[in-house]
């Protein structure tokens, strides 16, 4: 018999005794995913950095020096788009990463992989401190971009498989909360980056290489208080009085049998599910890149009261007009964040079908109606629509792990959701080339720039068609590519797991004692809930300004 003894990381040492509150899993998830969300809102550093040796003004790079030569050079200033690709790698590495490791993360368990996942992006931060310092801009696409990507990544799934086994009842609700935190998370950090930097600022210091050490030692503490607060079920859990549906009878689409993760590449079901997140999310993040020139570009002087094009405004005029964008831009991100909650919960009443049958028909209708609000002049109409449509775009995002869970069961669903992260990684790639380009091509066939969106938006429209022919192909999975009841235990064995009707209590516990003090979770509730409310309050500052 083995002596080994669990580690305080190892998945035995966080399997829930009796007593043990739930609601105390979302706040540690909360805790994560605000901290890795500030990936969101790195572009708070672009204008920063692109100074940096100059401080006052840019010194610029020759013609001579490109992309390669800017990974290196000490002698002039990063370009904007250069200092973008770090938010490209954050996405590509995000999927990547999450379905590279989702396997591990099943069996190591969720505390062990919130802990690597701060020490990658904390790390990440801090190396890319040092590239600020040295004026190495590999340094930064190391630390931040790649080693900060896997954080991302591990961060991003480590609670999923978690709170959708602590809710069964509530699936949508669950994940709607700790993925909510992800879209929060630059609604906190960004502000504080920037009054950070402002602080650190000099003479001779744009203050970014303070602000990343700082922000490292402070998400590091909150995402290992996060991991630490980590707990699993026993297998076999339900909450008190909840009985499961019954399968065939409630849903058919809700499976109580599992799929292992090592199949899903081969089953359809997964790659009709991949291209719905891909036409979701390549819509929405197209946009949201784009919002604040968009607003600019086709409303012009209208958004300050002045009858005058975008082309024709002198410089105040456009200081002001970029001033009421930003507002826009922060009022979409506030419905991103309420999106992610609202249609996750929703999806726990309608079943996940047929909330993706709305977000599809609901976002191309908005879409097709952007041209004619722009074209009328009708601001309100055009930023409810965006509004609307960004709330379906976070809305996607938390929806799908549940949607992953009904149709593959639960048993290695944060794994297959690390998998399908892949479609995430493309849309990152996808959406923001086709609104960027097509703007581009038009501006280069002489559109006026109040024109130039009207194609993209009909182009969006045909990714929504295609997503919602996916989204009704999806039918039950065939019996063959469920696991066997011997497959499920050797997985549940390889997993550490501990079930339900064990008579053997873990050293020393006696039944009962992982109650939890119900002040507990109000503190921990509270952890999360003050920096979150804080960041909607600048973020309701800025919204003001475009109502002004």
């Amino acid at each position: 018999m083995s002596t080994h003894s669990p580690g305080w990381l190892d998945k035995e040492r966080i399997i829930a005794g009796p007593g043990f509150n739930r609601w105390l899993v979302p706040p540690a998830a909360l805790a994560i995913h605000l901290s890795i969300g500030m990936a969101y809102g790195f572009s708070v550093f672009w204008l920063p950095l692109s100074k940096a040796l100059g401080i006052q003004k840019a010194i610029p790079c020759g013609p001579d020096v490109g992309f390669g030569g800017q990974l290196f050079t000490t002698s002039c200033d990063w370009q904007i788009s250069s200092l973008g690709w770090m938010y490209t790698l954050f996405f590509v590495l995000l999927g990547t990463s999450a379905a590279t490791w989702g396997g591990w993360l099943e069996r190591a368990g969720p505390r062990k992989a919130g802990v690597v996942s701060a020490v990658c992006w904390c790390g990440g931060m801090l190396l890319s401190a040092l590239g600020v310092y040295l004026h190495q801009f590999w340094l930064m696409l190391l630390g931040s971009g790649i080693i900060g990507g896997i954080g991302l990544g591990l961060g991003y799934i480590s609670p999923v498989s978690t709170l959708i086994k602590w809710f069964p009842d509530r699936r949508g609700m669950a994940t709607g909360m700790a993925i909510m935190g992800f879209g929060g998370g630059a609604m906190i950090g960004s502000p504080l980056a920037a009054d950070l930097m402002q602080y650190f600022a000099g003479p001779t210091d744009v203050g970014v290489m303070h602000t990343f050490i700082v922000m490292a030692l402070v998400y590091f503490v909150f995402m290992m208080a996060g991991a630490l607060g980590y707990r699993v079920p026993e297998t076999g859990w339900k909450p008190e009085g909840w009985t499961p549906p019954p399968a065939q009878v409630h849903n058919a689409m809700i499976t109580q049998r599992h799929v292992h993760v090592s199949k899903v590449w081969g089953i359809p079901q997964f790659w009709l599910i991949w291209m719905v997140l891909c036409m979701n999310v390549s819509a929405g993040i197209g946009v949201l890149g784009m919002a604040s020139p968009m607003l600019q570009e086709v409303f012009g002087g209208s958004l300050i009261g002045v009858q005058a094009k975008f082309a024709d405004l002198d410089k105040e005029q456009l200081k002001a007009i970029a001033t009421v964008a930003a507002g826009f831009t922060a009022l979409l991100s506030l419905f991103n964040i309420g999106g992610r909650f609202f249609w996750a919960s929703l999806s726990d009443k309608l079943g996940r079908k047929l909330t993706y049958v709305v977000f599809f028909v609901l976002g191309g209708l908005l879409y097709f109606s952007v041209p004619g609000s722009a074209s009328a002049g009708n601001i309100v109409l055009f930023v409810a629509a965006f509004c609307i449509i960004l709330s379906m775009y976070g809305g996607g995002f938390a929806t799908v792990p549940a949607y992953l869970a009904d149709l593959f069961g639960t048993q290695m669903v944060g794994a297959i959701h690390g998998r399908l992260l892949t479609a995430w990684a493309t849309a990152g790639v996808l959406g923001p080339v086709v609104v960027n380009y097509m703007r581009e091509y038009q501006l280069g066939l002489g559109i006026a720039r109040e024109q130039v969106y009207n194609q993209t938006m009909y182009i969006l429209v045909g990714m929504l068609m295609v997503g919602l022919i996916c989204n009704l192909l999806v039918k039950p999975l065939n019996d063959k590519w469920f696991m066997t009841a011997d497959e499920l235990a050797h997985e549940r064995r390889l997993a550490h797991e501990k079930a339900l009707s064990s008579e053997v209590l873990r050293s020393g516990q006696a039944p009962g004692s992982d109650a939890v003090n119900p002040m507990v979770v109000v503190v921990a509730w509270a952890a999360v809930g003050i920096p979150l409310g804080w960041g909607i309050y600048r973020t309701l500052l800025s919204v003001a300004k475009f109502f002004a």
